[in-house]
C-alpha cells in the first residue's frame, strides 16, 4: 500500500495540470533545479494521472460519450497499462474498466475511431508491463488481461475490426501465459480457456470466407516482397523476473510491430496457417539446451505445452474442420505436418497427452474424412497393429483347434466356432497382407482410449462402407474393412494371456461388440431401404467390386510368389495379371519387371534374390530401366533403389545388382561420375559407408578422411570431388539406408509417413456415401466371425444390455441372411443361437423315464428333467425365444439349420414339452392318435403257444408294464414345478405350432433341406443304430430278440415322432412330393427293407406314411412308377410283420385304389392284389380286403375284370380259399384228439367258401374279355380257362371241408359245363385239364398228411375225385368222339390213379363208387368203338383198339378183377398169354 502511496498525492496531480494548461495555452513555463529534480522524480506518475484528468474535463462537456473518439477516452487507461512504473493493483484497476467499456457497450462497433483504438488496445494488452509485488497480485493481472483480450475479441461486436497483426498480438499474449510453467495451473488453465474461446471465434469466421478470395489474398501476399513475417511465438521458458516483465510481452517484436500497418476489417487467411502450425508443431527440440532445471521439468513443460496444443487443435478442427477443405493452403497443413505430428503424439506413453492426441484424430477423421484417405488407413492400421491380441504359442493354437467332431446329425459345415474364427487366407505359408514391423501391444489405459478412438471414428453408418470401397477395393490399399473386422471379432473374446485387468478387458470385449453390432445395425437399416444413391462423379460400383477381384487375385498371386517365385508368376500369368499389356514396345520381361517393382505385397528380400539369380539378368535391367535417375544424387538413387528390394546374401548376387544399377544410372548421365565403373564403385562405398556409420558393432567409425582415401583414384583415374562426397557422406550419416522390413520405431513412422506422401499423389479421393451397393460382397466375407463373435457375447456376457443387443444383432443377422438370399448366414445364425438354448442334447435316450406328472390349473403338467433344467436357464430362455422368432416367418431362408430345429423339438417331445398339434400321428384307421412315449406292447407278436405258467410270466415281467411303474415315480417339488411351468410359458412363447404350421408353407428347396434334417436325424436313430449295434454286437438287454435270435431295437418314441413329422409335412405339401419323395422313400425303404429287427409301432407307422405318400404318388403321373415300387416293398414285408400292419395296408391300398389311375397295367395290378393277399393273414384286415376284392369280381359298377386285372384276382381269391384251410392246418390242441371241423359261420371260413363261387364266376368274364381283348383261343386258354379250372383243382385239396367241397363241386360244373373255353382240335389242352388239374387233386388226397386233417371229409372227397375224373374223362375223351386222338395213356393214368385210390383207402363205399365210375366209362368207350374187346373169330380191330383193350384189362384185374369181362361181353376172349405182349 505504501507503495501505491504516491499516486494519491494531490501535488502531482496539481503538477501535471499546470504543465497542461501551460502547454494548451501556448506559455512555457520556467523551471528551477530542484523543482526539477523534484519534477523529474514524480513527472511519470503525475503525467498518467494527468490524462485521467483531462479525460474528466472532455467527458463533462459531452452529452453523449458515444461521440467521443474512442482513443481520447481510453488512452489515460492504455498509458497506464503501459507505463513500466505502474503496479499491480494500478493495472488490475485499469484493465477492469476496460472490461467494464466492454461490458457496457462503450467499446462497440459504432465507436468513433474503433480501428485505431483497437490497435492501440492490441499493443498496450500485448506490452503491458508493471512492477512485480506479490505473485497472487500480479497473477490477477494477468487474468484481467485475458478477459479483455476475450472481450476484445470474443466477447464484444468489434473482433471484426481486428487486423491480422493485432490479432496475432493478442494470441501470443495467451499463448504465452498458456505455456509459462512458472505460472500458476488456474491462471494457465485461465489462458488456455480464453485461447479455446478465440481460436473457436477466429476459425469460426472461415464459414463466412470466400475460400477462392481468401486464397488468392494469400498467393499476393506470398508474391510481396516482405520485410518481415507475420508469424506467431511462443516463448516457453522464461526468468522469475521476466514472468512479470515479460509474461505478455513478445519481446521480440517490440514497439516495431505496434506500428505495422494492419490489414484491418477481415480475418484474413495468412493467420490460419501460423496459428494451426503453431497447434501442431511438437515441441523442439532445441529448447532443451534452455532448461536449466533438468529433465523432470523439460518433460512437464514439452507435455504441458502439447496438451494446450492438442486442446486448442481440437477446437479449432471441431469449430472449423468441415470448412478447412475447401482451403487448400490450410488443407496441405493439416494433411502434412498436422497429421504426421498427430500420430507421432498418438504413440506417446504419457496418458494425457495420448488422450489429446486421440480426442483431436477423432475430431480431425469427423469433420475432414474425404481429404484424409491415406492418413485415415494410416492411423487404422496403426490403431488395429497395437491393439490386436498378440499371436498366441503355436501349441496352444494347435491344441485349440483339435476339438471333437461335431455331434452326429448336425452338418459339419453349419457347426459354429464360439471362438475366434481366422478369415485370413493362408496359401501355401504365404500371407496376403504384407508383413508390417511388430509394434507393441497397447494395453491398459491405452488400449481403452485406443479403442474409444476408434469406436467414436467408427460411428457413422457410412464408415464400414467407406472403408470397403476406398481400402479393400483399392489394389494399392489395404484390407482395412476385413482387418477391422477380424480385429473386432476376435476383440469380443477374451485374450489369452492377457495381464489385463478383468473390468478392462470386458471393457474392451463390450467395445468391440458395440463396433460389431453397430456395422451390423447399419447394414440392416441399409437393407430397409435407409440407404444413399452412390454419387455419379465416384468410381463405379462394378468397377470397384472388379478392382477387389483382381485385389484377392493379385493377393494370392504375391502369397504364392513369397512361398515360391515360380508358382507365384504362373498364377500370375494364368489369371492374366502379368502380360496383359504386351505389345511391340512391351515384352515379357519388361511387363513382369512393372509388376515385381509396382506390387508392395512381395517380400523384398525374395525379390532381391529372384532378380540376382544369373537366369534372370534381363529381368534385372528391365527392373532398374523402371526407376528415374535423371538429375538425381547418387545416395538418393541408392535409396529408392534399396526401398523397393532387399540385396541378398551372397556376394555375386549384390555384385549383379551393383552392376545393372551402375549401367541404368551411369546412362542417365550423372554429374561429377566418370564412368560406368565409378559408379560401380561408388554403389559399393556407399553400401560399406552405410553398414560402417550405423552398425553398432563397429566401435570405430568411419571418418569423411578415411572415405575420400577410400576411394582416391576411382573416377575414371580422378579423384571424386571433396564436396561430391561429404555430400555422400553427411548425407548417409544423417538418414540411414534402412531396408523396408527393417523400419521400425521412429524411422519406420518415417518411411511409413514417406511412402504416404508418394501414394497421395496418386491416391484418389475418398469416397463417402452410406451405400447399399457394397453390403452384399461385404457381409457374405465377414459373416461367419461376426456372427461366432455375437453369440459368443449372448452366452458368456451377462450384462443386460449387452445381451439384448447381442439379440438384435442375431435378428439383424438373419434379416440380412434373407435379405441377400444367404442360407448359410441363417442357418449359422440358428446353429448359434441353438447351441446356446440348451435344448439340445448329445445323446438323447431311448426310453423315457417315469416323470411325475402333477395337476396345474385343471392341466397335467410333466416335470421333466429337461423342463427342471431349461427353466432355470433365462438365458436359454432367451435364446429359445429369439431363435423361434426369427426362424418364424422366415423358414425359406433356413437350409442345413433345420437339424437344430427339428433336435429341440425332438428333445421337447421326449420331455413331453411341443404343443399337442406336433404330437399326433394320422392313420387310415382310427383319425388322429397321439405318439405313444412308451411301447404298449411287445415288439413282435408270436404265434400263440401253450407255455404253461412260466411262459406266461415271463410274457408279463417283458411287458413295459410288467414292473410296477407307479411305485417309481419320483416327487416333484415346488420349485420344479415353477421351474417346469416357466418352461411351458416360454416354449409357448417361442410359437412352436406357427412354425411348424410355416413349414407346410416352405419354398421347395428349404422344404427339402427340412425333410433332408428329418431324414438324417430318424436315420441316425434307426438304421445307423441298427448298424452300429450289430457291428459292436448287442447287449442282452439293449433290446428285445426274437425266438430265432433275431435282435429287435426297442421302441424309440423320438424315431416315431420324427417320421411322423417327416409324412406329416410331406403330405400337406404335394405340389412338391417329387422333391421330397426320394428323400423320404430312402429311409422308408430302408427301415422296411430290415423290418424284423425294428418295434412293431415303428414299422406300422413307416408303412402307413408310405401308402400316405402312396396315396399323393397315385395322383402324379410321373410318379406312377414309385407307387408301384413302394407297395411291392409294403407286398415282400416278412408275414408276421405284414401280419401286425395289414390293416393299414388294406385301408390305403382301397384309398390308392381310388384315386389311382384308370389304366394299369398287369404288372401293377399283380403288385396291388399281392399287396392284398399279404394282409389276408390278418383276421380284421383280410375281411376289408374280401370286400374290396368281392367288388372287384362281382357284377356292378364296382367290376374292375379286364385281362390286366384276372391274374391278380384270381390269385387273390384262390389265396382266401387257401387262407380258409390255415385253421385246420394250425396244431391241434391235444394231439390224441381228433381234429374238428370250424363251422361254416367263421369269417374265415365262410370268405373262402364265397371266394370259391366268386372264382367259379370269373367264367362268365371269359369270352368278354376275350372278346374285348381280340386274344386267341390259345391264349384264352393258357390265361384264363386253365388258370381258373387250376385254382379250384387247387382248392378241391383245400383242409377245411366247406371250402374243398364247394371247390370240387364248382370245378366240375366248369369243366362239364358249356362255358369252358378250349379248343376241342388240340388235344394238348384237353391233356393239361387232366395233368395240372383233375390227375394233380387225386395226388394230393391220397397223401396220408392231407387225409389226416379230415379223416370224415377226405372220403369223400376222394369219392368226388374219382367221380370227376371218370366224368371228365367221358366228356372230353369219349364223348366228343375223338377218334384220332390216342387216348391211351392217358386211360392209363386214369385207371393207375383209380388202382392207388382203392388201395389207399379199404373202404366199401369208395370201392362200389369206383367201381360205378368204371362201368359208366367202360361202357361208353365200348360203345365207341375205343374199347373193343377182342372176337372170336377173325380180329379186325386196328392195333390201338387191341393195345387199349389188353392195357385196359391187365390194369383193371389188378384192382377189380373180372370186373372188364363182366361189364364188356365178349364172343371169346383171348388166350391171357397171347396179350402179355402188350401188358403193363
Amino acid at each position: 500500500m505504501r507503495k501505491n502511496s504516491r499516486w494519491a498525492s494531490a501535488a502531482h496531480t496539481l503538477h501535471a495540470r499546470d504543465y497542461a494548461l501551460a502547454r494548451d495555452l501556448g506559455l512555457r513555463r520556467a523551471s528551477h533545479g530542484g523543482n526539477n529534480q523534484r519534477s523529474g522524480r514524480v513527472s511519470p506518475e503525475a503525467n498518467l494521472m494527468g490524462g485521467f484528468q483531462e479525460l474528466k474535463r472532455t467527458v463533462r462537456g459531452v452529452q453523449d460519450i458515444q461521440s467521443l473518439p474512442l482513443p481520447v477516452l481510453l488512452g489515460p487507461f492504455f498509458a497506464l497499462i503501459r507505463s513500466p512504473i505502474s503496479t499491480g493493483p494500478i493495472t488490475s484497476a485499469a484493465l477492469s474498466a476496460l472490461h467494464s467499456f466492454f461490458a457496457c457497450g462503450l467499446i462497440s462497433a459504432n465507436s468513433v475511431e474503433l480501428e485505431i483504438a483497437l490497435v492501440e488496445l492490441s499493443s498496450t494488452v500485448s506490452h503491458c508491463k508493471f512492477e512485480a509485488s506479490d505473485s497472487s497480485g500480479d497473477e490477477v493481472v494477468l487474468l484481467k488481461i485475458m478477459a479483455v483480450i476475450h472481450d476484445c475479441m470474443v466477447g464484444s461486436s468489434v473482433g471484426g475490426f481486428l487486423g491480422d497483426v493485432e490479432i496475432c498480438e493478442m494470441l501470443e499474449t495467451v499463448l504465452t501465459t498458456c505455456c509459462q510453467m512458472r505460472l500458476s495451473e488456474v491462471l494457465r488453465r485461465s489462458a488456455e480457456s480464453t485461447m479455446l474461446s478465440i481460436a473457436r471465434t477466429i476459425f469460426g469466421r472461415l464459414h463466412e470466407l470466400d475460400p477462392a478470395q481468401e486464397e488468392a489474398k494469400l498467393r499476393a501476399h506470398e508474391d510481396e516482397p516482405q520485410h518481415g513475417d507475420l508469424s506467431l511465438s511462443v516463448p516457453t521458458v522464461a526468468s522469475h523476473s521476466q514472468v512479470i516483465d515479460n509474461a505478455v510481452s513478445p519481446g521480440a517484436h517490440g514497439e516495431e510491430t505496434k506500428h505495422t500497418e494492419p490489414r484491418r476489417g477481415a480475418f484474413h487467411l495468412l493467420l490460419f496457417p501460423d496459428l494451426v502450425g503453431l497447434n501442431t508443431c511438437p515441441l523442439n527440440r532445441s529448447h532443451i539446451s534452455s532448461f536449466a532445471d533438468g529433465l523432470p521439468a523439460l518433460l512437464e513443460l514439452l507435455h504441458s505445452t502439447r496438451l494446450s496444443a492438442l486442446t486448442i487443435l481440437n477446437a479449432t478442427i471441431e469449430t472449423c474442420g468441415t470448412r478447412i477443405g475447401d482451403y487448400s493452403s490450410l488443407v496441405v497443413l493439416i494433411l502434412d505436418h498436422g497429421c504426421k505430428n498427430l500420430f507421432q503424439l498418438a504413440r506417446s506413453d504419457n496418458s494425457a497427452v495420448l488422450q489429446g492426441a486421440l480426442r483431436t484424430i477423432a475430431s480431425l477423421f469427423e469433420t475432414m474424412r474425404s481429404h484424409l484417405k491415406l492418413q485415415q488407413e494410416l492411423y487404422l492400421a496403426f490403431s488395429i497393429d497395437r491393439l490386436a491380441a498378440p499371436p498366441l504359442p503355436r501349441s496352444y493354437t494347435t491344441k485349440k483347434h483339435q476339438t471333437s467332431s461335431p455331434r452326429p446329425g448336425t452338418p459339419a459345415t453349419s457347426t459354429p466356432t464360439l471362438g475366434p474364427v481366422d478369415t485370413e487366407l493362408d496359401l501355401e505359408k504365404g500371407s496376403l497382407v504384407p508383413s508390417r514391423p511388430p509394434v507393441q501391444p497397447a494395453r491398459g489405459d491405452t488400449r481403452d482410449l485406443m479403442l474409444e478412438t476408434l469406436s467414436q471414428i467408427s460411428r457413422h453408418p457410412s464408415f464400414m462402407v467407406d472403408l470397403y470401397s476406398n481400402y479393400d477395393c483399392d489394389i494399392n490399399c489395404e484390407n482395412l474393412f476385413e482387418r477391422l473386422i477380424e480385429f473386432l471379432t476376435k476383440g469380443v473374446y477374451p485374450w489369452e494371456y492377457s495381464s489385463a485387468s478383468e473390468a478392462q478387458q470386458l471393457h474392451s470385449q463390450y467395445l468391440c461388440l458395440d463396433m460389431l453390432l453397430a456395422f451390423v445395425n447399419d447394414m440392416a437399416a441399409r437393407a430397409r431401404g435407409e440407404n444413399e444413391a452412390w454419387k455419379p462423379d465416384f468410381e463405379s460400383p462394378e468397377q470397384l467390386l472388379q478392382n477387389k477381384s483382381r485385389k484377392k487375385l493379385v493377393l494370392t498371386g504375391a502369397a504364392r510368389f513369397n512361398s515360391k517365385p515360380k508358382l507365384g508368376l504362373a498364377f500370375l500369368e494364368e489369371y492374366k495379371l502379368i502380360y496383359s499389356d504386351l505389345s511391340p514396345e512391351v515384352s515379357r520381361t519388361k511387363s513382369l519387371a512393372k509388376f515385381l517393382k509396382s506390387s508392395t505385397r512381395l517380400d523384398k528380400r525374395l525379390l532381391g534374390d529372384y532378380l540376382s539369380r544369373p537366369e534372370n539378368l534381363e529381368l534385372l535391367k528391365e527392373f532398374m530401366n523402371l526407376f528415374e535417375f535423371k538429375d538425381k544424387p547418387m545416395v538418393d538413387a541408392m535409396r529408392e533403389m534399396l526401398e523397393t528390394l532387399r540385396l541378398p546374401g551372397e556376394s555375386q548376387q549384390i555384385d549383379r545388382i551393383a552392376e545393372t544399377f551402375a549401367l541404368v544410372y551411369f546412362a542417365s548421365k550423372p554429374a561429377e561420375i566418370k564412368t560406368q565403373d565409378a559408379v560401380y564403385v561408388l554403389a559399393y562405398s556407399i553400401i560399406m559407408l552405410n553398414t560402417d556409420l550405423h552398425n553398432p558393432q563397429v566401435r570405430k567409425r568411419m571418418t569423411i578422411e578415411d572415405y575420400q582415401r577410400n576411394l582416391r583414384g576411382q573416377n575414371g583415374g580422378d579423384d571424386f570431388s571433396p564436396e561430391f562426397l561429404q555430400h555422400i557422406y553427411d548425407s548417409i550419416r544423417k538418414r540411414e539406408i534402412i531396408m523396408p522390413e527393417e523400419h521400425t520405431g521412429q524411422l519406420g513412422f518415417e518411411y511409413a509417413w514417406k511412402e504416404l506422401l508418394a501414394r497421395s499423389r496418386q491416391s484418389g479421393r475418398f469416397m463417402m456415401c452410406n451405400s447399399a451397393l457394397f453390403d452384399f460382397d461385404m457381409f457374405k466375407t465377414v459373416w461367419k466371425p461376426v456372427i461366432s463373435a455375437i453369440a459368443h457375447a449372448f452366452i458368456t456376457f451377462d450384462d443386460e444390455y449387452v445381451i439384448q443387443r447381442a439379440i438384435s444383432g442375431f435378428r439383424q443377422c438373419a434379416t440380412l441372411a434373407g435379405h441377400f438370399s444367404l442360407p448359410d448366414v441363417f442357418d449359422f445364425v440358428v446353429v448359434s443361437l441353438s447351441q446356446a438354448t440348451s435344448l439340445l442334447s448329445e445323446n438323447l435316450p431311448v426310453h423315457v423315464p417315469n416323470y411325475p406328472v402333477v395337476e396345474v390349473e385343471r392341466q397335467s403338467v410333466t416335470v421333466s428333467s429337461l423342463s427342471v433344467k431349461f427353466g432355470t436357464n433365462f438365458k436359454g430362455q432367451l435364446a429359445a425365444v429369439v431363435l423361434f422368432n426369427i426362424v418364424n416367418g422366415n423358414g425359406n431362408a433356413l437350409r442345413e439349420g433345420w437339424t437344430q430345429i427339428f433336435e429341440m423339438f425332438e428333445n421337447l417331445f421326449m420331455h413331453s414339452l411341443l404343443p399337442t398339434r406336433m404330437l399326433q400321428m394320422e392313420d387310415f384307421l382310427g383319425g388322429v392318435t397321439m405318439i405313444p412315449l412308451r411301447g404298449a406292447h411287445p415288439s413282435r407278436s408270436a404265434p400263440r403257444s401253450d407255455g404253461g405258467l412260466l411262459s406266461a410270466l415271463s410274457s408279463y415281467l417283458m411287458t413295459p408294464y410288467g414292473a410296477s411303474s407307479d411305485n417309481l415315480v419320483p416327487e416333484a417339488t415346488d420349485q420344479e414345478v415353477e421351474s417346469t411351468l416357466c418352461t411351458i410359458d416360454c416354449i409357448a412363447s417361442c410359437r412352436l405350432d406357427e412354425l411348424y404350421a410355416q413349414i407346410m408353407q416352405l419354398d421347395s428347396e428349404a422344404l427339402v433341406a427340412a425333410i433332408r434334417a428329418l431324414e438324417a436325424l430318424a436315420h441316425e436313430r434307426t438304421i445307423a443304430r441298427l448298424k452300429q449295434e450289430s457291428d459292436d454286437g448287442a447287449s442282452p438287454y439293449s433290446g428285445a430278440s426274437q425266438s430265432d435270435g433275431t435282435y429287435v431295437l426297442p421302441y424309440d418314441p423320438a424315431a416315431v415322432f420324427l417320421l411322423e413329422t417327416m409324412a406329416s409335412i410331406a403330405c400337406h405339401t404335394t405340389q412338391f412330393i417329387e422333391d421330397l419323395w426320394p428323400v423320404i422313400f430312402e429311409h422308408l425303404s430302408a427301415l422296411l427293407s430290415a423290418s424284423i429287427h425294428y418295434s412293431v409301432l415303428l414299422i406300422e407307422r413307416a408303412v402307413v406314411a408310405l401308402l400316405r405318400l402312396a396315396l399323393i404318388l397315385a395322383q402324379k403321373n410321373t410318379l406312377r412308377d414309385q407307387l408301384y415300387i413302394s407297395l411291392d416293398l409294403i407286398a415282400n414285408l416278412p408275414p408276421f410283420v405284414a401280419n401286425s400292419v395289414a390293416e393299414h395296408v388294406v385301408a390305403g391300398v382301397g384309398l390308392i385304389l381310388q384315386h389311382r389311375p384308370s389304366s394299369s397295367t398287369q404288372t401293377e395290378w399283380n403288385i396291388i392284389f399281392a399287396t392284398l393277399r399279404s394282409t389276408i393273414s390278418n383276421p380284421e384286415a383280410a375281411r376289408s380286403t374280401f370286400n374290396l376284392v368281392a367288388s372287384f369280381a362281382s357284377e356292378g359298377p364296382g367290376q374292375q375284370i379286364t385281362p390286366d386285372t384276372f391274374a391278380g384276382l384270381l390269385s387273390t381269391l384262390d389265396d382266401f380259399a387257401t387262407a380258409a384251410g390255415t385253421l385246420i392246418q394250425l396244431p391241434p390242441p391235444k394231439p390224441r384228439r381228433a381234429r374238428q371241423q370250424p363251422t361254416a359261420d367263421l369269417p374265415p371260413i365262410d370268405r373262402g367258401r364265397k371266394s370259391i363261387d366268386l372264382i367259379f364266376d370269373l367264367k362268365k368274364i371269359i369270352a368278354p374279355v376275350a372278346e374285348s381283348a381280340k386274344l386267341q383261343p390259345e391264349q384264352v386258354w393258357q390265361y384264363y380257362c386253365l388258370p381258373l379250372c387250376s385254382s379250384l383243382g387247387r382248392q378241391s385239396t383245400n383242409p377245411c371241408r366247406l371250402v374243398r367241397n364247394t371247390a370240387i363241386n364248382q370245378l366240375q360244373r366248369l369243366l362239364l359245363g358249356p362255358q369252358l373255353v378250349y379248343d376241342e382240335a388240340n388235344h394238348s389242352q384237353v391233356e393239361e385239364i387232366f395233368n395240372s388239374v383233375i390227375f394233380p387233386i387225386l395226388d394230393e388226397l391220397l397223401k396220408p398228411q392231407v387225409y389226416l386233417l379230415d379223416p370224415q371229409g377226405m372220403s369223400e372227397t376222394r369219392l368226388r375225385a374219382s367221380a370227376l375224373l371218370c366224368k371228365a374223362f367221358m366228356h372230353f375223351e369219349v364223348a366228343q368222339n375223338r377218334r384220332d386222338a390216342d387216348i391211351r395213356i392217358l386211360w392209363i393214368e386214369i385207371l393207375d390213379l383209380l388202382d392207388r385210390l382203392i388201395s389207399a383207402e379199404k373202404s366199401e363205399q369208395l370201392y362200389e363208387a369206383v367201381s360205378e365210375s368204371l362201368k359208366n366209362v367202360v361202357l361208353v368207350m365200348n360203345a365207341a368203338s375205343i374199347l373193343v374187346p377182342p372176337p372170336a373169330a377173325e380180329d379186325n380191330r386196328d392195333e390201338r383198339q387191341r393195345t387199349m383193350w389188353t392195357a385196359t384189362h391187365a390194369r383193371l384185374e389188378r384192382f377189380l378183377p373180372g370186373f372188364l369181362t363182366e361189364v364188356v361181353s365178349a364172343p371169346q376172349l383171348a388166350p391171357l398169354a397171347d396179350s402179355k405182349h402188350v401188358s403193363g
